[in-house]
Formats: C-alpha cells, sequence, structure tokens
C-alpha cells in the first residue's frame, strides 16, 4: 500500500462515496483513497419502513466493493487519529498516510453503552431499535405481538441522524394498532423541547399527534432499560423536573440511542470542544486547517443530519476544494438545507425541507405540511433507486 495519496476520504458512506464519485466526475486524474473498514454499505433510510414492515432488510444492504467508485482507491481499515499539522491520518494498524488534501465524513457514532441495560435487553423482551441493521427486522415482530397495554418511543437529547426518525416508526406502530383495533397507549418520550422545530411541519405532527391519542413528554433522558421487568428508567433533563425519575412500564419499546461524533474524531485537532468536526457552516472548510474539509452527520453544522443535507453538501464541498486546488476564492455556499420525509402512518408523508433559519425550502408546487401518498410512495420506491443509481455515482 502506498502512503501518500493526493486526496485522503475519510469515511466511505453515503457522503464519502458521493463527494468521491463527483470529484472523479470533475477530474478522472485525481489521485484519491477512500478510507473505511466497513465491508457493507446500507441504505439505512428505508430501516423505518423495515421496522414498519413494509421494507426488505435485505434491499438496504450491499457490499461496499460495489460502491466505490472507478478510480477512488479504497483502503479497509479504520482511522485512528489525526496529524493535521503533517498532513496526516494515523491508521488502526500504527501505519500512516500522508495526503494534500482530507475530507472528513465518518458519519455518526450510536452510544448505545450510555443506556444501562440496552445491549443487554436489545433484540428481546420488546426492546426494538430501527438504528441497526441486525436489530430493524425485531420492531415489526414487536408491532405486530403488542395486543395492548404500553408502546413507548424514545428520542434522546443528542444530535442524531434524521431527527424525524424517531417519530416516524411511533406513528406507524400507532396506525398499525388503530387499522388492527389494538387498544395500546403509544407514548413518545424525548430529550427535545417540542416535536419539530420548524412550525410548519410541527402544526401538521401535533395534529397526528392528537388523532392517534398519543402521549408526548419532553426533557427527559432514558437512563436505564430492565428488559425481564418491562421497565423503563427516564430522568429530567429540564428545569422543571430536572433529576426528576420516572419508571415506566412498557409492552414494547423503540429506543433511539444516544449518538455522537466517532471517538477518534472527538479526540482529534479536528474536533470543536463539542466533538464535531470544526467546519465554516457555508463553505464546509475546517475553521483552523484550511486544507481540510468536512460534512455529514459528524460535522458541527446546526442542521438535521440527514441524507437529504448530505446531497447538498456534498456538490458544495466538491466545488470547494476543487477552487482550493486550484488557488481560486471558494465559490460555493451551503445554506443549511436539509430534507425529512416525516411518515405520519401507512401511505402518508410529510415532507419537511427547510434550511439554516428553519424556513421551509420547498420542491414542489405544493403544500408540503399536508400528509400524501405521492411522497410516501417516492420514499418507498424512488428514493432507496436514487441512492444507489444516481446520489452514491455521483449523478446527483
Amino acid at each position: 500500500m502506498k502512503n501518500y495519496y493526493q486526496i485522503v476520504i475519510v469515511g466511505g458512506g453515503n457522503a464519502g462515496i458521493s463527494i468521491a464519485s463527483q470529484l472523479l466526475r470533475k477530474d478522472s486524474t485525481l489521485d484519491i483513497a477512500i478510507i473505511d473498514g466497513a465491508k457493507k454499505h446500507y441504505y439505512q433510510p428505508a430501516w423505518t419502513l423495515v421496522g414498519g414492515g413494509e421494507f426488505n432488510i435485505k434491499d438496504t444492504e450491499r457490499d461496499e466493493a460495489s460502491v466505490i467508485p472507478a478510480g477512488a482507491n479504497w483502503i479497509q481499515q479504520m482511522v485512528q487519529g489525526f496529524l493535521p499539522d503533517e498532513n496526516k491520518v494515523t491508521l488502526a494498524d500504527g501505519s500512516e498516510l500522508h495526503y494534500d488534501y482530507l475530507i472528513t465524513v465518518p458519519g455518526i457514532q450510536l452510544n448505545w453503552g450510555e443506556i444501562k441495560g440496552l445491549k443487554e435487553n436489545l433484540g428481546k423482551h420488546g426492546v426494538c431499535s430501527n438504528y441497526s441493521f441486525e436489530t430493524a427486522p425485531y420492531t415489526w415482530e414487536c408491532i405486530q405481538q403488542t395486543k395492548g397495554g404500553k408502546a413507548i418511543f424514545t428520542n434522546p437529547h443528542t444530535p442524531i441522524k434524521c431527527g424525524g426518525a424517531p417519530q416516524k416508526i411511533m406513528y406507524l406502530a400507532a396506525d398499525y394498532f388503530r387499522q388492527n383495533n389494538i387498544k395500546s397507549q403509544v407514548e413518545f418520550w424525548s430529550g427535545g423541547t417540542r416535536v419539530f422545530g420548524v412550525e410548519k411541519y410541527e402544526n401538521t405532527l401535533k395534529d397526528v399527534i392528537a388523532r392517534f391519542g398519543i402521549n408526548t413528554q419532553f426533557f427527559v433522558k432514558l437512563s436505564e432499560i430492565d428488559g425481564p421487568a418491562k421497565i423503563a428508567t427516564f430522568v429530567g433533563i429540564g428545569e422543571s423536573n430536572k433529576d426528576q425519575v420516572y419508571e415506566v412500564a412498557f409492552d414494547m419499546i423503540h429506543v433511539t440511542p444516544p449518538q455522537s461524533a466517532p471517538d477518534f474524531i472527538k479526540s482529534s485537532p479536528l474536533a470543536n470542544a463539542a466533538g464535531w468536526i470544526d467546519v465554516e457552516k457555508h463553505t464546509l472548510q475546517h475553521l483552523r486547517y484550511k486544507n481540510i474539509f468536512g460534512c455529514g452527520d459528524a460535522a458541527n453544522l446546526p442542521v438535521s443530519r440527514t441524507g437529504a443535507a448530505i446531497r447538498k453538501q456534498a456538490p458544495v464541498l466538491v466545488n470547494n476544494l476543487l477552487d482550493v486546488m486550484k488557488g481560486k476564492p471558494m465559490s460555493a455556499s451551503y445554506d443549511g438545507y436539509s430534507s425529512c420525509p416525516i411518515i405520519t402512518g401507512y401511505n402518508k408523508l410529510v415532507l419537511a425541507e427547510f434550511d439554516y433559519n428553519n424556513i421551509p425550502t420547498e420542491t414542489f408546487p405544493f403544500d408540503q405540511s399536508k400528509e400524501r401518498w405521492s411522497m410516501y410512495q417516492m420514499k418507498k420506491h424512488l428514493l432507496p433507486y436514487l441512492y444507489w443509481n444516481q446520489i452514491l455515482p455521483g449523478k446527483m
């Protein structure tokens, strides 16, 4: 293995692959390495539909080798650390890789261990989560096996990938219970302060919550799960309920784990005080190292962490990196666009699109805050096709 590349990309997920593809489409002579030890590549947005019985988990997985763009070099290792003053990346085997330019897009880390008892109980006792390939199918089992009692859906206080996902599966479950005349109380326990950060869409979601009779509790953190006893323990984190303990019985509980940037990012010189990659939010250039760029879930961008956000970030990063490489001023700017296709039941979806200022920036010539069958079909059929065939190959 050679130890120098013109451009090194850390991360072979959505951002890393689509950025490498776009760079090579613009200049096939670029010397690019993608570092990622993962053998598989996942289309994670479909895991909500897997949990709701609407999608086959096998259709969300492909070999990582199949998505590496022609012309890029794949280094099948994990990163251990960074030496940005020396333009080096340290790999897990201790070897070092030199670069002229670095793109950091390692994705987000799921911190299952932060909730006592979660790891031991996940996948049994009605404890489920759509946030991993291994566990998403069990969510559908839990929904089908619930015959009453209480179904809890949690949302952590940390930033997470796809902020709407904890609610999407809740609405699918509530719809399933209603269609099958199952008298189960659905509850949303969230570390956030409100249902959704953009009022236009939040108003619709409040109506959905009322329609299903869902109980909501905000400013709480899930601290422990006792699977055999079917008890979830929450702790208050707001001013009015700080340190208050809630012990809640459940028949099923869907857990969204706390998330953060990967440990090797948090402990590196690239991170800000909160542990995220410290980039300028419009140019996506690192604030301290001008030959380093970053975007996606591990970046410090004040935006919903979604694939749709990455789709708008990637071309900005690519154009600005190429400008810097040519000694030109950066010409592209990211406005904070993100999209959250919020499933509100079977064959119903609200397509939320908005920018850094939480102002709706909608694609279609109709009111996207309304629940629509057409948008659900787009989520289920069109978006997975576009991901594998257009986005990863750098065509859009």
